[in-house]
């Protein structure tokens, strides 16, 4: 079964310096349907304005992933960390017992375009962790490159659940299919551009919940750039 989240219904918020849109309930935005997905909480899709940002906040017992699209995002947290996220840097932020950070664009003239996901851990009470990593156009071109995962294997950031995070651009006009497995299941971001999942078409902010499927095959319309989030 495969169910699409269109990208206009999503919860939406435009504060001036920052724009964003919620595939799932958060902050002022509420939909009991739309909760999260499995161990998946949020996907914010976040333009942040030039010279504008998010000053230090707190954040406890979840898991933290930063997706830049475009731009550049400048980090600095309460672990001593400090770091500039670039299009195609994959951050990994670990709240565990509790961590306050900064998020904020250091460009006076582009705006940014990130993706900002939670994912829950295992358990809580972790030890607060930082980790970011780079993969670029040809690591994800046409394959599905692992960037996040609990073991950390094959490059990707380590995160405490048992989930695993791909990242894909498929071309236009090739298809690229991935297995399903029993008692797991999918969702399917699109990023940008368009493509055709198992034949339903799909625009860039689409999201899918995908499970019983014996798989998927994504076809690319419009360099189309895509996350898959395999859940327990």
């Amino acid at each position: 079964m495969i169910q699409i989240r269109r990208a206009e219904e999503r919860g939406h918020a435009d504060h001036g310096w920052l724009n964003t849109w919620h595939s799932f309930s958060f902050n002022t935005y509420y939909d009991q349907r739309f909760m999260g997905y499995r161990s998946l909480r949020v996907i914010n899709d976040d333009r942040v304005a030039p010279d504008k940002g998010f000053g230090m906040h707190p954040h406890q017992d979840m898991e933290i992933i930063t997706y830049v699209l475009a731009g550049a995002l400048e980090h600095k947290d309460s672990m001593g960390n400090g770091s500039v996220i670039r299009a195609g840097d994959v951050q990994r932020m670990s709240a565990g017992t509790g961590i306050v950070h900064s998020e904020f664009n250091p460009s006076i003239d582009e705006p940014v375009h990130l993706l900002q996901i939670w994912i829950y851990p295992e358990q809580n009470g972790f030890q607060p962790g930082y980790e970011q990593k780079t993969f670029s156009p040809a690591d994800k071109t046409g394959r599905l490159c692992l960037i996040a995962s609990p073991d950390g294997r094959d490059r990707s950031v380590s995160i405490h659940q048992d989930a695993l995070l791909y990242a894909t651009i498929v071309e236009d006009n090739k298809t690229l299919r991935m297995p399903t497995h029993e008692n797991r299941h999918l969702w399917l971001h699109l990023a940008r551009g368009q493509a055709l999942l198992n034949d339903q078409h799909l625009h860039s902010g689409d999201g899918a919940a995908i499970s019983g499927e014996p798989d998927i095959h994504l076809t690319g319309i419009d360099n189309a750039e895509v996350l898959i989030f395999d859940l327990p």
